[in-house]
C-alpha cells in the first residue's frame, strides 16, 4: 500500500513540473508577430529600446556632442539660420545687425540679439543657456570660448567644394534635429536644379568673370574662391584661371574687365548688404564696360547680394543662387 502510495506521489510531481514548465515557455504578445494568415510566429526585438538621446558631430574645429532635438537654439550663421528655418526649427538668439531680407522676420522681439557676426555677446549667450550654438567662418576666432558656454558646433562653406560642404552641413542638422527625411526631399530638388543648370551652362562652353563691387572698388574671384560654386557645380569656364582662390578677392580696373571680355559678368554688391553710397549699377554704368560683349549681349548678371556675400550655403540661399544665374541665362 505504501509503495503504491509513494508511486501516485511521484506521477503527481512529474505532472506538476511539466505542466510549469510548459507555462513558462509560453510567448508573450510583445514578443511575438502573428502575419496575416496565422500561420507562423515570429520573434521580432524588443521595440522598446531607447534611441540614443545624444550624438556626437565631427567638424574642422573638433568634436562636439549634442543632445537630439535640442530647444534652445542660438545661431551665428545666416546660412544655418536660413536652413533651420526651412525646417521648421525655431530659435532663440542671433546676430541682427545685418540680417538678410530673406529672413527678416528674425528681427522680431522675440529672438534675442546675441551680438554682432564677429563679436558676440558672451554674457547674454551664457545667460541664455542654449542648448547648442551654431557657427562657420567668421566666428572661428571665438569658438573656443562659446564652447566653453554651450556645445558649439561649426558649419562652414567650401567654396571649392560648395555642394559637398553644403550637403554635408544640412544632413548635420537633420540628424541633430530629426528631420533627415525633409532633408533628403529638399537636397533632393536643389541637386536636380544645379543638375539642370549645369547641363546649360556647360553645353555652349559659356565662359564667365565674378566680380565683387565695394562702394566704388571692384575686386574679381576665381575657381576655388568663396563663390567657387559658379565654376564648380554651375559649370562656367573661368575667364582667367589666375585669379587667386582668395576670400577677399583680387583688386582689379575696368580695363582688366575689358581685357578678359568675357561671355557673363556676374556681379555681387557688397554695399548693397553692409552700406554704402555708390551702387554696383552705378559704377559699371560706364564707357568701358560698355564695350564688352556681356554689356553688349545683356549678359551683366547682378546676383542676390545679401545671400551671395553673408548667407551662402542654406537650403533656400542656395535655391536662390542657382535662380540668379538661370535668369540671366
Amino acid at each position: 500500500m505504501k509503495k503504491t502510495k509513494s508511486l501516485l506521489i511521484l506521477v503527481l510531481v512529474i505532472v506538476a513540473a511539466l505542466t510549469l514548465t510548459a507555462c513558462n515557455s509560453k510567448k508573450t504578445p510583445e514578443d511575438i508577430v502573428v502575419d496575416s494568415q496565422n500561420k507562423e510566429n515570429v520573434q521580432t526585438p524588443n521595440k522598446n529600446a531607447e534611441e540614443p538621446s545624444a550624438i556626437t558631430i565631427t567638424h574642422q574645429l573638433g568634436e562636439t556632442v549634442v543632445n537630439k532635438k535640442p530647444e534652445k537654439v542660438i545661431v551665428f550663421d545666416y546660412a544655418t539660420l536660413d536652413s533651420l528655418d526651412k525646417l521648421g526649427v525655431e530659435i532663440i538668439g542671433l546676430p541682427k545687425s545685418n540680417i538678410p531680407t530673406f529672413l527678416e522676420k528674425f528681427n522680431d522681439e522675440k529672438y534675442e540679439d546675441v551680438g554682432t557676426l564677429f563679436e558676440p555677446n558672451f554674457e547674454k549667450i551664457f545667460e541664455l543657456e542654449p542648448d547648442v550654438i551654431f557657427v562657420s567662418g567668421r566666428q572661428a576666432e571665438v569658438y573656443d570660448e562659446l564652447a566653453k558656454i554651450a556645445p558649439t558646433v561649426f558649419l562652414n562653406i567650401d567654396g571649392a567644394n560648395y555642394m559637398k560642404s553644403f550637403t554635408d552641413n544640412v544632413k548635420v542638422l537633420g540628424e541633430i534635429f530629426g528631420k533627415e527625411d525633409l532633408v533628403e526631399k529638399e537636397l533632393a530638388s536643389i541637386n536636380e536644379a544645379v543638375q539642370a543648370l549645369n547641363k546649360a551652362v556647360t553645353e555652349d562652353e559659356k565662359n564667365a568673370l565674378i566680380v565683387m563691387a565695394n562702394d566704388g572698388a571692384i575686386s574679381v574671384y576665381g575657381e576655388g574662391s568663396r563663390f567657387g560654386i559658379i565654376h564648380g557645380d554651375f559649370g562656367f569656364i573661368p575667364i582667367d584661371k589666375n585669379i587667386p582662390a582668395d576670400n577677399h578677392g583680387d583688386k582689379v580696373t575696368f580695363e582688366y574687365i575689358l581685357e578678359k571680355d568675357p561671355q557673363y559678368i556676374l556681379i555681387i554688391d557688397r554695399a548693397a548688404t553692409t552700406g554704402g553710397s555708390t551702387s554696383a549699377e552705378q559704377i559699371f554704368d560706364n564707357d568701358i564696360i560698355k564695350q564688352t560683349q556681356a554689356y553688349k549681349n545683356d549678359k551683366i548678371i547682378y546676383l542676390s547680394s545679401q545671400v551671395w556675400y553673408v548667407a551662402s550655403g542654406g537650403l533656400t540661399g542656395t535655391m536662390t543662387m542657382i535662380e540668379d544665374i538661370q535668369s540671366g541665362l
